[in-house]
C-alpha cells in the first residue's frame, strides 16, 4: 500500500528525559544508577540473563563501571535505567537504538530486566514507556524489536508486547565470536492504538492481586 508523506518531515531525536508511569520510572542511565544495576547484572543466573546481550557479565565492579561509563556517553544506544517505584531503585536497563529520524524508524534493545522486575508489571510497563513515547511524543512511524533468533524469551516476549513478527536475517551479525541470525519484529504508528489500549487495561491496579500477581494475561486485554 502507497502511503502519501508529502508533508513528512521527519522526527526529533530522543532526549534524555525521565518517563514516568505507575509502577516503573524511566531515568537517563547516570553514573548514580551503577550500584544498584551492579548488584542486579552479578546476582546469581548472570550468565543466563547475559547469554544473548553484546556483552558478558560483569567480572567485577570496576569492569561494570567501564562499561557504565561508555553507556551513559552514549547517544546511540540512549541508555536508560529502569526503576521499580516501589523501592526507587534501579533494577534495570534499556536502551533506544539504530534510530533513524528521517525515516522515523526506532529500535528498543540492550534490554536487561533483572532479576527483582523481571516477567513483572514494571518490566512490562517499562516497554509500554518507551513505545508510547516513540509514538505519542516524538512521532515515530515503525518501533523495531530485534534479538537472536534461538532466544526463544525475547522471541515470546516480543509477541506478547504486540511487536508482529517480521521474519529471520540470516548470518546477520557476529556477536561474542558467534554467527547470529536475527529474528525482527516491529509495531507501526497505526498499529499504536489498538496496542496502547491493551497496555493500558492491563497496568490498570485492578488487574493485580495484592501480591501483583496479574489476574488477567496482556495479550487478553487487546495485544
Amino acid at each position: 500500500m502507497t502511503v502519501d508523506l508529502a508533508d513528512w518531515k521527519g522526527a526529533p531525536l530522543p532526549r534524555r528525559i525521565a518517563l514516568e508511569g505507575r509502577y516503573a520510572r524511566l531515568e537517563p542511565l547516570e553514573a548514580r544508577h551503577a550500584r544498584d544495576l551492579y548488584q542486579g547484572a552479578a546476582a546469581p543466573g548472570a550468565p543466563a540473563r547475559f547469554r544473548y546481550l553484546p556483552e558478558h557479565p560483569p567480572r567485577d565492579a570496576a569492569e561494570f563501571d567501564a562499561w557504565m561509563a561508555k553507556a551513559v556517553a552514549s547517544d546511540d544506544p540512549l541508555f536508560f535505567a529502569v526503576v521499580d517505584r516501589r523501592t526507587w531503585r534501579a533494577e534495570g536497563r534499556q536502551a533506544l537504538m539504530r534510530i533513524v529520524p528521517n525515516h522515523g524508524v526506532i529500535e528498543v534493545g540492550n534490554v536487561l530486566w533483572g532479576p527483582a522486575i523481571a516477567r513483572t508489571r514494571v518490566a512490562t510497563e517499562a516497554l509500554y514507556l518507551f513505545a508510547r513515547h516513540v509514538f505519542e511524543d516524538l512521532g515515530y512511524r515503525r518501533f523495531e524489536w530485534k534479538c537472536n533468533a534461538f532466544n526463544e524469551p525475547s522471541r515470546r516476549a516480543a509477541l506478547r508486547f504486540g511487536f508482529r513478527f517480521e521474519g529471520i536475517f540470516r548470518r546477520h551479525m557476529v556477536v561474542k565470536g558467534e554467527s547470529r541470525d536475527t529474528a525482527w519484529f516491529a509495531m507501526t504508528d497505526a498499529d499504536w492504538p489498538a496496542i496502547a489500549a491493551g497496555f493500558l487495561a492491563w497496568l490498570e491496579p485492578d488487574n493485580f492481586d495484592e501480591a501483583g500477581k496479574q489476574r488477567n494475561q496482556l495479550k487478553v486485554c487487546g495485544t
